[in-house]
């Protein structure tokens, strides 16, 4: 993030110190530092509370810094998100954030319908959707196929809520497009297909091509939550 860098310069303070002051190394902040950063968010809070900030100011600043204004409209929440109004109708979303390690206890969340969770990130978006949005940290490199539809490893994710019952139907514009899959079991990045109906199966596709990832049907009794991917962060 640009804006950890204009902080840090702001208080006079050298990259290896604030490094020093959340725990990594130099190398470590210099990458922080670049547009589009993927920090962890403990590392995050980390940095937002030695600037004695929030994660959503320190976000707001950051876009201020890339050209687009915050209006100072009064924030708004929606499905558990609070949305932040910037010029030129676009939205600073604070999601909640599903990290790896957070997604088997985010499958018990819905299992038992008391789906907090703790951890929030953000996103720029152009428009407000009337679905829930949801952040997700991705698991594996079955979707990096080094092209500019590559999800890889750890990359963030943005997603819309989508009723599951609208994949039984005959909806061409939903298919080949990449959804985050909350199964039973699992959370799974693949770009869907198809379904079929007499398995009540969806198709699900690997972007990589490498062997050990193969393209598979899910039963869609197996699936909890959909979620179309609109944006990611690397």
């Amino acid at each position: 993030m640009y804006i950890i860098k204009q902080l840090r310069r702001k208080k006079n303070i050298s990259q290896s110190k604030l490094g020093k002051e959340i725990g990594v190394s130099l190398r470590t902040i210099q990458l922080y530092e670049r547009k589009n950063a993927n920090i962890p968010i403990k590392n995050l809070t980390k940095i937002a509370n030695f600037f004695d900030m929030t994660i959503a100011e320190m976000y707001l600043q950051e876009v201020n810094d890339m050209g687009e204004s915050y209006t100072k409209q009064q924030p708004f929440t929606k499905h558990g998100s609070v949305f932040y109004p910037l010029d030129h109708g676009k939205y600073l979303v604070m999601a909640p954030l599903v990290l790896v390690e957070w997604h088997q206890k985010y499958i018990e969340s819905l299992e038992k319908q008391n789906g907090r969770i703790p951890f929030q990130s953000a996103f720029v978006i152009d428009f407000l959707a009337k679905e829930p949005h949801r952040i997700f940290e991705v698991s594996g490199d079955s979707m990096n196929d080094a092209t500019i539809q590559a999800i890889p490893n750890k990359a963030y994710v943005l997603g819309l809520g989508l009723k599951k019952e609208m994949f039984t139907k005959d909806d061409e514009t939903l298919w080949s497009k990449s959804y985050i899959l909350v199964c039973k079991d699992r959370i799974i990045c693949k770009q869907l297909t198809g379904y079929n109906k007499e398995k009540r199966a969806l198709h699900c596709h690997n972007l990589n091509t490498s062997p050990e990832f193969q393209d598979f049907e899910l039963p869609l009794d197996d699936v909890l939550q959909i979620f179309r991917i609109v944006k990611k962060q690397l």
